[in-house]
């Protein structure tokens, strides 16, 4: 499981045929996430822990010392497939990797259920063509590999 995560002052996510079909977080993180065909809900986990305890918010001395709970921030979970794009065999991208879409819905969906225990938690649109719209504080980005965790 892929995630790619970016601190933002502010995240719109809409579905393109359907603009009034949208949803909107504040100061927090928007979360772009990749599932593989092998992903279990221990890659889930992994990913889930790691984005409640990353410290990426500024504390009272300007460094980045706090978690988004600690940070009162919001949560932009978007499901993106094209995270787990391989190249190596050429120009156009092969998907082979990711998972098929009932197990990436689930897992995505598991993940956000997950997320909000802790935090606010917006969603993208699975399946849906969609535009972000972001404004990157920082800029922050991190990458994570549920493999590597």
């Amino acid at each position: 499981m892929i995630a790619l995560v970016q601190r933002v002052s502010q995240a719109t996510v809409i579905v393109k045929t359907e603009p009034e079909r949208k949803n909107s977080i504040g100061s927090g993180m928007i979360v772009l996430l990749g599932v593989s065909r092998d992903d279990t809900e221990a890659d889930l986990n992994k990913i889930a822990a790691k984005l409640l305890k990353l410290r990426i918010f500024a504390d009272e001395n300007g460094k980045m010392n706090l978690d988004i709970s600690a940070a009162k921030g919001e949560l932009l979970l978007i499901s993106q497939f094209t995270l787990l794009a391989d190249v190596a065999g050429g120009n156009r991208p092969s998907f082979i990797t990711a998972a098929d879409p009932q197990l990436a819905k689930d897992l995505y969906e598991e993940l956000a259920k997950k997320l909000r225990t802790d935090v606010a938690v917006q969603t993208g649109f699975f399946g849906e063509y969609m535009q972000i719209e972001t404004i990157l504080d920082g800029p922050v980005t991190i990458y994570l590999d549920s493999k590597k965790l």
